[in-house]
């Protein structure tokens, strides 16, 4: 249903709801890396009936075409926006993705498990040099003692990475909703 089968009164009452939400859907998008203005970007789709062009949203937003395209293009990388297919438009059409619950284990699952493979890889091979170096010098006892305690708070490190990466694959298999299920609509 479109607002324009209300009255300006109607009208301004869900432009002013809408308007709160979109600010502070913009204002958060922080969390996931990204600007407000594809924030609010968001909210505007979020809030609309059917897809909308490019042209559509820089005549809503009055942003240029380049930063529009810029946020459209990283709402699409998170995959927060779905570009779909309209039968007789050549232009490019997008959507939010509904499903906030997806959205955040793309966003994180991609994010965190590139961290932590990172890290992990990083303390594992620092481990490795450690591990020669308290084979190479064992007769200074200093140097020993600051090469142990450094190996095992990199251990410690190494086996919360691994910690993150199995939450990370109860997210992608879903498991995470046995443990902190969804929130029921009808509460």
């Amino acid at each position: 249903m479109s607002l324009d089968q209300l009255n300006e009164e109607q009208q301004s009452k869900i432009m002013n709801i809408r308007k709160r939400v979109i600010q502070t859907v913009g204002k958060n998008m922080e969390l996931y890396g990204l600007t407000s203005s594809a924030g609010h970007l968001y909210g505007l789709l979020f809030f609309a009936n059917q897809p909308m062009t490019l042209d559509d949203m820089g005549r809503e937003m009055e942003m240029s075409k380049t930063s529009m395209s810029t946020s459209v293009r990283n709402l699409l990388d998170l995959q927060m926006v779905n570009k779909v297919w309209s039968k007789g438009s050549r232009k490019d059409q997008y959507e939010v993705e509904y499903d906030w619950h997806q959205t955040f284990m793309d966003y994180f699952t991609i994010k965190w498990r590139q961290a932590a493979e990172s890290n992990l890889l990083t303390f594992r091979k620092a481990i490795e040099e450690l591990n020669k170096l308290l084979k190479e010098d064992l007769e200074d006892e200093k140097l020993y003692e600051i090469l142990s305690r450094d190996k095992k708070k990199m251990e410690e490190a190494v086996a919360y990475y691994k910690w993150l990466n199995r939450l990370i694959d109860t997210m992608e298999s879903e498991e995470i909703f046995q443990l902190v299920p969804k929130e029921d609509l009808d509460k």
